[in-house]
């Protein structure tokens, strides 16, 4: 497991964080994600092998957001 933090710059609300977190959900390997519009960042920890951080962030851009990683 490895934990990666994204800045997500359009994030603008409480909502949006709830969006990004539901990402939980769908991709696989995913332990966590916790998003903070106040930071107007993301961090997730996920698996490595299963999980790639191009697939991160095209989720995340599927949700309407662009993620960077950091």
């Amino acid at each position: 497991m490895v934990k990666k933090t994204f800045n997500i710059p359009d994030m603008t609300c409480s909502n949006c964080a709830m969006k990004l977190e539901s990402l939980e959900d769908t991709l696989e390997g995913v332990k966590e994600i916790n998003a903070s519009y106040h930071k107007l960042e993301m961090v997730i920890e996920f698996d490595e092998s299963k999980l790639t951080d191009d697939q991160i962030v095209a989720a995340v851009k599927k949700k309407g957001y662009t993620a960077i990683m950091k």
